[in-house]
């Protein structure tokens, strides 16, 4: 636990190692929302394939969450994220190096896998060192550092395209997280005196134990929807909404991207932070985050009926902040499940979210499309519009269900062993 380390320790060896590498991860996520202008103009792309190459991140992500959790909960999260954050460089490498659409494709495809345990591994890690209550505080902190990794993603990336172009972003990016992945495995402790005994087939009944929960399959469509909406519009489709519906400037669409992208990391902090004062009082982290995301969708719906006007950017920063409400639910399943399931909790849900993450963002794509281009590459106000009411019509469906569905039984929480 935590009182084996000392707190510039803490510090050193657990929360910047692993803030690092999520630092990276949600760069990588978020970055094609400015870059989206150099890759149409270079490669051609319409809404459908720039969805389709941005959305592959997630898929891969996605594809790798089930294994990850076996592998978390085997091996610990320092050999596994600093393994996988050399697949991550690689893959920054070919992207950079790429000349088409395949071959982009093949990169990105590489860092959604590569970043895949960058959450995961921290969640894990914080389980092991840190006692219970504690969760939903570092938790987000941790999910703090992605909001700084998207706050780099825009004015920051802008600036940096005055020096270079596209391609010499991924190269640094990938020299970045090979030092990143050197640091996780020369600095993040092990597992404290735990070692996994479970037989393979063990740990795949544990996978299903998860998947046949009652509790987490009332809080996990809320959570995957809210979520990967977030993730679709926030890491790509804000920016071309920005001109194309806001009628924003490039560096003045990047600008307000960086305020959604502060919003969202002061969510974080906040909304994790509320919910661990909340809990001391007897409020469930998971009815917590479900108000949340309940603002998070009547900011959504502020963008489909008020896409112009001097309420918009007010609408961006609250839907950057009420975002980060699903997240919550993380420390909720954590904290329902014994301890020796958390890399398989974490990493099934987080299943759900990047596998939907990958439909809705290039969903949205093709819906965008649908409409054509109206001029210079632009999109109509409608075609938004619809595939925004798309996304937000999925969550309330799935609100819906979150509050039909409360359980009567007595007690939802497992004790933590």
């Amino acid at each position: 636990m935590i009182e084996k380390l000392g707190k510039r320790q803490v510090a050193l060896r657990l929360l910047l190692p692993f803030a690092f590498g999520y630092f990276l991860s949600y760069l990588y996520r978020t970055i094609n929302a400015v870059l989206s202008p150099d890759l149409v103009a270079e490669l051609g792309l319409a809404a459908d394939d720039l969805g389709l190459l941005t959305a592959t991140y997630f898929i891969t992500f996605g594809a790798a969450q089930l294994p990850l959790g076996i592998l978390l909960d085997r091996y610990g999260p320092r050999k596994v994220e600093a393994l996988l954050l050399s697949l991550a460089a690689v893959g920054a490498l070919l992207f950079a190096l790429g000349s088409s659409m395949a071959e982009l494709i093949v990169g990105r495809g590489l860092i959604g896998l590569g970043v895949s345990a960058c959450l995961m591994a921290a969640f894990k890690g914080f389980t092991l060192w840190f006692p219970p209550a504690r969760l939903p505080l570092v938790n987000g902190l941790i999910m703090a550092a992605g909001g700084l990794g998207a706050l780099t993603a825009t004015a920051p990336v802008e600036a940096v395209l005055t020096f270079t172009d596209w391609r010499g972003v991924f190269m640094l990016l990938a020299g970045l997280t090979l030092v990143c992945a050197l640091t996780i495995f020369l600095l993040v402790p092990n597992a404290p005196a735990q070692q996994n005994t479970q037989t393979l087939g063990a740990q795949l009944r544990g996978i299903e134990r998860v998947f046949s929960d009652r509790f987490f399959w009332r809080v996990a469509p809320l959570a995957m929807l809210s979520q990967s909406s977030f993730i679709s519009v926030q890491s790509l489709w804000a920016g071309p909404w920005l001109r194309d519906v806001g009628g924003l400037a490039r560096a003045d669409a990047a600008e307000l991207l960086l305020l959604v992208a502060l919003a969202m990391t002061t969510g974080f902090l906040a909304i994790g932070a509320i919910a661990e004062r909340l809990s001391r009082l007897g409020i469930a982290p998971a009815t917590v985050s479900a108000g949340g995301m309940s603002l998070f969708m009547l900011a959504q719906l502020g963008l489909i009926i008020v896409p112009t006007g001097e309420w918009v950017a007010i609408n961006w920063l609250l839907f950057g902040f009420f975002g980060t409400s699903g997240i919550v639910q993380y420390a909720s399943l954590s904290q329902h499940f014994e301890r020796e399931l958390a890399g398989r909790v974490n990493t099934s849900i987080n299943l759900l979210v990047f596998v939907s993450a990958f439909c809705l963002q290039w969903s949205c794509g093709e819906i965008i499309a649908l409409w054509g281009q109206q001029g210079e590459g632009a999109y109509a106000t409608a075609s938004y519009q619809a595939a925004f009411a798309m996304l937000l019509m999925l969550q309330l469906l799935a609100l819906a269900w979150f509050l039909w569905s409360r359980e009567r039984g007595p007690g939802q929480a497992t004790a933590r062993r």
